[in-house]
């Protein structure tokens, strides 16, 4: 019986919605080998995908033509291939992710009691590129342009759980002692690195809570941090002190960066 997804006369449904279906089932397999932590069979290929062999097998074997995957001629597995490849590292190329960043924290500081933007590690430390001041919550120390303090932050705790120590510590000459706070230990820096989310208290006003989560690239490597600064008491539900983690996951995933599973913070 042949396979209604290879049917290759464009639907009804196909004309109204503007739309190839043989593409997104392209798309599906694609996105299975992208996905795969190695070279896959064909059978597995059609159960990770959820259709049948017969389905997997003609579309596998166009993409193969197009270059878009591969097949070893030896063993018959299945994994990206040169055309991928190259669309993959075009998409890198285009990938900002200060500006990706900067979206979704104007997004969150319009729809939560937070302010927050995004911060570059600079010579003089953690420095805000992008500052959006949030319409629920007037208490608002920071502005665009600010260098904050390396040690009395949580931005400065995520740059320096993910950034080379030398690094961290020319910037910290550039930091007054009384201004850059106390360095942290060891154990704190590796909280910070395991969970992926730093977190501080009255450090700069009583009461007002600063985040800090690491946005990666796709070698792995931090390029900024987004940060907030929040008066918990104006928060509407305890979850909503998880919120930029949450958006964080959906940055990094933008960027092709390393998204931390979001822990229920105590």
């Amino acid at each position: 019986m042949e396979d209604p997804e290879e049917n290759t006369v464009e639907s009804a449904s196909e004309r109204r919605s503007g739309t190839i279906q043989s593409v997104s089932i392209a798309t599906r397999f694609l996105t299975t080998l992208a996905n795969a932590e190695q070279e896959l069979a064909l059978g597995e290929v059609a159960r990770r995908a959820e259709t049948g062999r017969s389905t997997a097998h003609r579309y596998l074997q166009s993409l193969v033509k197009e270059g878009l995957a591969r097949q070893d001629p030896e063993t018959g597995l299945y994994d990206l291939g040169p055309t991928a490849l190259h669309i993959g590292i075009g998409a890198l190329r285009r990938v900002d992710a200060v500006e990706i960043a900067a979206r979704h924290m104007k997004a969150l500081t319009h729809d939560y009691a937070m302010s927050g933007g995004v911060a570059i590690w600079t010579d003089r430390g953690p420095t805000l590129v992008r500052w959006y001041k949030s319409a629920f919550f007037s208490i608002n120390p920071l502005a665009l342009g600010d260098i904050l303090p390396i040690d009395n932050t949580a931005c400065g705790l995520v740059f320096q759980a993910f950034l080379p120590k030398q690094r961290i510590d020319a910037a910290r000459k550039q930091q007054p002692s009384h201004f850059r706070g106390t360095a942290p230990g060891r154990a704190m820096l590796d909280a910070v690195r395991e969970a992926g989310w730093a977190e501080m208290t009255s450090h700069l006003l009583s009461n007002v809570t600063g985040q800090a989560v690491p946005i990666f690239d796709a070698q792995g490597e931090i390029v900024c941090a987004v940060t907030t600064v929040t008066d918990l008491g104006q928060l509407r539900a305890p979850e909503d002190r998880e919120a930029l983690l949450r958006e964080s996951c959906r940055i990094n995933a933008a960027t092709g960066g390393k998204a931390f599973v979001q822990q229920q913070k105590q």
